[in-house]
């Protein structure tokens, strides 16, 4: 069967949105989605260094253009976006515990309120309490999620995914590939995976 691997970080606007357009995107083509939480400030302290400088010294009028962009995307997939008080913020436990969601057939349920927590409400997704209600209302067990994110074998997957990106020239999120060798990256891809698809 073909397959997307899609390569994610739920601390980013951008993957949001692609995450809100891939599912459709998957059952036109009949294709299976496999899921690939990382974490994208390793993958930018890796190979990607010059998006902290951009970060530190934007351009202004790139910058409001690309705020303005989001929004308009946002508009478009019918999801809310709200530039969080807290960014960059520390998703390392939220993408851990997205391994263990993804093991209990979960992921996309909890990735969809890791989202809405963090760009919709402006909630602190790295603060356990928040994390542990975005677990419940996701149908998992918050309080043992929790414990299970500080387990060296769920540490090590989220290192190994980040890892596998890297190595096949991933430089941010979210990055799609089909069939394992054909690379995307970015939401306004989604399309030309879309067109990609359909000639498969």
């Amino acid at each position: 069967m073909d397959s997307i691997e899609f390569f994610f970080d739920c601390s980013s606007p951008w993957t949001y949105l692609a995450f809100s357009r891939i599912h459709s995107v998957a059952e036109e083509a009949e294709v299976e989605i496999i899921w690939k939480p990382v974490i994208v400030g390793g993958v930018f302290n890796e190979v990607n260094q010059e998006i902290y400088e951009i970060r530190a010294n934007p351009n202004k009028l790139k910058f409001n253009y690309s705020r303005k962009d989001l929004q308009d995307w946002a508009d478009l997939c019918g999801i809310s976006i709200r530039w969080p008080s807290i960014f960059p913020v520390n998703a390392v436990k939220m993408m851990r515990a997205a391994i263990i969601a993804n093991d209990q057939g979960k992921l996309v349920p909890y990735a969809w309120e890791c989202f809405k927590s963090y760009w919709e409400r402006d909630e602190d997704v790295s603060n356990d309490d928040i994390l542990k209600k975005i677990l419940i209302s996701s149908g998992l067990r918050g309080e043992e999620i929790l414990k299970s994110t500080k387990k060296q074998d769920i540490k090590d997957r989220l290192k190994n995914n980040t890892s596998e990106l890297i190595k096949r020239g991933g430089f941010g999120s979210p990055t799609i590939f089909i069939n394992k060798e054909d690379m995307f990256f970015g939401n306004d891809r989604i399309e030309l995976i879309r067109y990609k698809l359909s000639k498969l």
